[in-house]
């Protein structure tokens, strides 16, 4: 006899569909756990950089109270305060985040896009071309200020632009771009040493000072221009960071998907550009604020989505911490681009070995 539906001896065959419901909830519980991740860690970011941009306004040669600076920021006169806070620390400290933001957005994009985070634009020739520009500016044709700043940009873009042209050959190769980026910067550092060697002693402290990186003659007039840059291009960026995100698991993935290569590099290269120019143009090439950010928001959110928030918070407070050290920490006061690249150099050594150990590995 045929067992009967109701039979308690009937064998039962364990539903598929089950499963695969349980499979979904593991799959959205973990995703929901890196986001709840990456939300904390995106907080805890902020809420440091917050604190180091509070400390630069507090402290400094003189300690002024927080309820003064709060006073000022109101717009409240303070005697000695207003100066103080109001016409040295605050655009100080707003060009230092503004600045940092536009190198760590902007290296950080270039390192994804070219899955290598030694492609980097002050590794890659991109500041270089700034650099000899501007001291070609103010050595031979006696420049100075806005027009320094506005031929360094152009010439970062056009370096840029030359650099993508070199390694074209049926497309980008991410290590083609990047040995044609070194080679040209090499140039580029040549014909700024042999500019410097042909300047009167009134320019040289000028472009010396330039080439080093410095926040000590920003002003607020500079706040607004470098502010507008970094939403406009910065924005740019983010509405690619999904496309970006789908570079990075290669050419033939990022094509099966609907992503436009070409188009997407390209607005990619130029946004990126265009941040590290105008930084470049009003603080100087500050070294290796581009090339660590990315690499350090990428061990700090791993497998967390995007990392170009993360990355421009990150250039912002090693801009904010950097020049603070060197102003107040030393015992003798140092640019801001003097303190990074201390920093940075020991990290650049480490990737090289460890690039070098991966390639011999594989």
């Amino acid at each position: 006899m045929h067992a009967s539906l109701d039979d308690p001896h009937r064998p039962h065959l364990t539903p598929l569909r089950p499963r695969a419901h349980c499979g979904h909830r593991e799959m959205r519980a973990l995703r929901k756990s890196r986001q709840d991740a990456r939300r904390r860690k995106s907080w805890c970011l902020f809420a440091v950089l917050v604190t180091a941009f509070s400390l630069t306004l507090v402290q400094g040669q003189s300690f002024i109270s927080p309820l003064t600076v709060l006073r000022v920021l109101w717009g409240e006169p303070v005697a000695g305060a207003s100066f103080i806070v109001g016409e040295l620390r605050l655009p100080r400290a707003l060009v230092a985040v503004l600045a940092g933001g536009c190198f760590g957005l902007g290296g950080a994009a270039f390192q994804s896009l070219l899955r290598n985070p030694l492609a980097s634009p002050d590794i890659i020739g991109i500041s270089a071309g700034a650099s000899a520009a501007a001291v070609f500016a103010i050595v031979m044709l006696s420049l100075s200020g806005t027009a320094v700043s506005v031929i360094a940009v152009l010439a970062a873009l056009g370096v840029a632009g030359l650099i993508y042209a070199l390694s074209w050959r049926n497309g980008v190769a991410g290590a083609r771009l990047i040995l044609v980026g070194i080679g040209l910067g090499a140039m580029l550092q040549s014909i700024t040493a042999y500019v410097l060697t042909q300047a009167p002693s009134w320019s040289l402290q000028e472009a010396l000072r330039w080439m080093t990186g410095s926040l000590n003659s920003v002003t607020m007039s500079q706040v607004v221009p470098l502010g507008s840059v970094f939403g406009l291009l910065g924005g740019i960026l983010l509405l690619l960071s999904r496309n970006l995100e789908v570079l990075r698991m290669g050419d033939d993935m990022a094509s099966g998907l609907g992503v436009r290569l070409s188009m997407t590099r390209l607005g990619i290269i130029i946004s990126a550009v265009g941040l590290v120019a105008c930084a470049t143009a009003i603080a100087g090439p500050v070294a290796f604020v581009a090339f660590l950010s990315g690499p350090v928001a990428t061990r700090l959110f791993h497998h967390q989505g995007s990392v170009l928030v993360p990355a421009a918070m990150i250039g912002a407070l090693l801009m904010l911490v950097a020049d603070f050290i060197g102003q107040f920490l030393l015992p003798a006061r140092y640019p801001v681009g003097v303190v990074t690249g201390v920093l940075g150099a020991p990290f650049l050594l480490y990737l090289v070995i460890r690039e070098n150990q991966r390639g011999a590995s594989s």
